[in-house]
């Protein structure tokens, strides 16, 4: 299924799709403010599952966790009162926090993980979403189409079919990825540049 969306002003009707098929253990591809990104219901292993069958993922391929606001993230994650303040300071924004993660995220993951990234998109299709789930929504990026990243919601569609249960498109997303900044250490550093400038 495909249903189309705006980022201006997401309707209502297709977010709350999109919710209940998270909550349902689907697959959900959706606009961020920087590639489409491939997601499940951070409480859903069944979802997670999923990631790692399309994906081929191991036990040590990043994952990252999307929330509407910075609120609930230490839930997940060890946040220093210093990645707080620069969390704070560039977010909503194209960027990857990565932090220590906590107890509370590896009971819904299928290996244990020391860390989790953290993303905050400045995309009201993302907030939207997440706001209606009630939960962070934990996303990966589309699989690459040869060494292609697919841009385009209506591609994505036709070429990954019923593996993926719904997309939410905005059409063509002029596609660059999100800066990641390693926050886990006491040093903290870019580990790569993206769409997004940073000054640590």
């Amino acid at each position: 299924m495909i249903l189309q969306v705006y980022e201006k002003n997401p309707p209502l009707r297709a977010i709350r799709t999109a919710a209940q098929v998270l909550r349902d253990g689907g697959l959900v591809v959706f606009p961020t403010d920087t590639i489409y990104g491939l997601g499940c219901d951070l409480r859903n292993k069944r979802g997670l599952e999923k990631i790692y069958r399309i994906k081929q993922m191991n036990e040590k391929s990043p994952l990252s966790i999307i929330a509407p606001d910075l609120s609930n993230v230490a839930l997940y994650a060890s946040v220093s009162n210093r990645a707080y303040r620069l969390m704070n300071k560039y977010l909503p924004g194209p960027f990857t926090f990565i932090l220590p993660a906590k107890k509370e995220v590896n009971r819904y993951m299928l290996y244990k993980r020391k860390q989790i990234g953290i993303r905050v998109p400045d995309s009201n299709v993302c907030r939207a979403l997440t706001q209606e789930l009630g939960n962070p929504i934990i996303s990966t990026s589309v699989p690459l189409w040869g060494e292609k990243i697919l841009n385009d919601g209506e591609a994505i569609h036709a070429y990954f079919g019923k593996q993926i249960d719904l997309v939410l498109t905005i059409g063509v997303l002029v596609s660059e990825p999100s800066t990641v900044v390693d926050c886990s250490e006491e040093e903290f550093k870019i580990i790569r540049q993206g769409k997004g400038s940073i000054q640590l």
